[in-house]
């Protein structure tokens, strides 16, 4: 079946909060009788899973404005420079957007296949609990180690201080960054923790407001070539696109984690599918209607950047490029203006980054991972009711200190890198459980499936991207001198196996040296959530 094959589910009805009836897939097939257990993931049930909160409130345009507010943010106002600095040419550069952007549609049908499969939020998580059930829970304490200790949103409040301090005219200094940055973390947790109506109207607001920046980027790239601005020979960078091109796969391989970080969020929407209506169908329209217009103004945004500004120009430009386009074509003035917009689209990705790395944080504690304080606390949407505000603060702590201790010109690229390595290794995991399950559990219903050559090339694609970033970069460095181009890799692979080790810790070493077992029950918390916690059961020797 190709990708657009649909396989219609057997449903179940549930009433919304406003009285609407939503549709969600039984995970098994009535005709062979098979047993729900056999593929439900985690200690919860469906229906356990999906209680307490806000309910069902976020339709197809939220959806997309989700995926939309995730993507656009970042990457494509700071990113374009660090990869020209890659993988050494214009051609090659907006190659790699262009392979970043196939890879990630590959991704995008993996994840909904998966999402339509098991409509629940967490995403990751939940796939991995589904395809390697044993040993219990170790999938999901590695993945938690993963969406904890790198789930943090540093980047995008570092880009606002920046961006806001060359608005007013003042130079970044370390600590002036740095305090803006923590602001903005801490006023986005506050918002979705207290406000969680005002937080999802506000990251539409934002997403919309980043569509009409993005546009007008585009747009004036068209003038310049038409030869209508300041700029004297925009056609110069394309006259040669691929002279300068790198040599080295581990160079573009680097640059392609930054391109995939640029474009992640197209699975934002997987995160959430608790609180989305009618979770499988509004899945699959907002999911390749989001990617696929911001990976449309991407590709165009990197052309009218190459258009406004000399390839030495962009190099130098760091993670301010928008900045400098925007002093090219419109002069100072303008520059300072222009670049609160850009704060502001990175504000609106901070806001939608952590709304969703919230609910997974969340899942994670209502699935029993062992946290500090309980995890009936974790899992709870205190204060409110409605919003999980411990699971912000889970986020928030990681967030705080990568902004405050790292020096932000050296950590910036290593983030993106570090973040972008486990999480290959982690999708590798994922294609290969597709392919498992296809093969073991072929009753499942799917509503929607993959086509084998997009699973094949993404299959294909993470282990090259395993692989090429251990092979020394052409210029012996990489690109986070005085850093080791290998650490990042290095540090990646070592939070997930602190994973492993937590979870032996927890599952066998200490039941073992102090006699117990340990003993699922579920708890419902009084915001109507279901969690699994643990009793430890004294064991007898013999």
């Amino acid at each position: 079946m190709t990708a657009n094959d649909v396989q219609e589910p057997a449903t179940a009805y549930s009433n919304d909060e406003d009285g609407s009836t939503d549709e969600t897939p039984l995970l098994v097939s009535q005709e062979n009788g098979q047993d729900e257990d056999e593929v439900n993931p985690g200690e919860l049930t469906f229906d356990e899973d999906v209680a307490g909160g806000l309910g069902r409130h976020l339709g197809i345009v939220s959806c997309t404005m989700l995926i939309v507010g995730r993507i656009i943010g970042v990457g494509i106002f700071s990113m374009p420079g660090l990869i020209l600095g890659s993988v050494g040419s214009v051609g090659a550069s907006l190659a790699i957007w262009v392979v970043g952007f196939i890879l990630s549609f590959c991704g995008l049908f993996v994840y909904l296949e998966l999402g339509t499969t098991f409509p629940r939020s967490g995403a990751e998580k939940v796939y991995l609990e589904a395809m390697y059930p044993r040993p219990k829970y170790l999938t999901t304490v590695i993945f938690a180690a993963h969406a904890i200790l790198l789930g943090f949103t540093a980047s995008g409040c570092i880009i606002f201080a920046s961006n806001i301090l060359i608005a007013l005219g003042i130079q970044p200094q370390l600590w002036v960054v740095r305090g803006i940055a923590l602001g903005v973390i801490i006023f986005v947790t506050l918002v979705h923790g207290l406000t969680p109506r005002f937080g999802v109207h506000l990251m539409n607001a934002l997403s919309f407001f980043k569509l009409f920046l993005v546009s007008f980027i585009v747009v004036t790239g068209f003038v310049v070539m038409g030869g209508g601005t300041r700029v004297k020979d925009p056609m110069a960078n394309f006259r040669d696109l691929f002279a300068g091109s790198s040599p080295n796969s581990n160079d573009y391989a680097t640059a392609m984690f930054k391109v995939l970080n640029a474009y992640a969020g197209w699975g934002n929407v997987n995160n959430v599918l608790n609180e989305v209506r009618d979770p499988i169908r509004t899945l699959k329209i907002s999911g390749p209607l989001g990617l696929g217009i911001c990976a449309t103004l991407f590709l165009l945004a990197n052309i009218a950047y190459f258009a406004a500004a000399s390839k030495e120009e962009i190099l130098d430009s760091g993670i301010t490029v928008a900045s400098l386009f925007f002093q090219k074509v419109f002069g100072e003035h303008a520059q300072r203006a222009l670049t609160v917009f850009v704060a502001l689209s990175a504000l609106g990705n901070v806001l939608t980054i952590t709304f969703a790395a919230a609910r997974v944080n969340q899942e994670l504690a209502k699935e029993g991972v062992p946290l500090p304080f309980g995890n009936k606390f974790w899992a709870s949407n205190w204060p409110t009711g409605k919003s999980p505000m411990p699971a912000l603060i889970i986020h928030l702590i990681p967030s705080v200190l990568v902004i405050v201790f790292p020096p932000p010109k050296v950590v910036y690229p290593f983030i993106l890198n570090v973040e972008g390595y486990p999480a290959q290794i982690i999708h590798f995991f994922i294609i290969v459980g597709l392919f498992y399950l296809r093969y073991t559990k072929p009753h499942i219903r799917r509503p929607f499936k993959v086509g084998w050559p997009f699973a094949v090339f993404y299959f294909i694609a993470a282990c090259f991207l395993m692989v090429a970033p251990f092979l020394p970069p052409a210029n012996g460095v990489g690109d986070t001198p005085p850093l080791p181009y290998w650490l990042y890799c290095v540090v990646g692979i070592a939070v997930l196996f602190s994973g492993v080790l937590y979870w032996a810790g927890w599952r066998i070493i200490l039941p073992r040296v102090f006699g117990y077992e340990l003993i699922p029950r579920k708890e419902t918390l009084s915001d109507g959530t279901v969690v699994t916690l643990f009793s430890q059961r004294r064991v007898e020797k013999k």
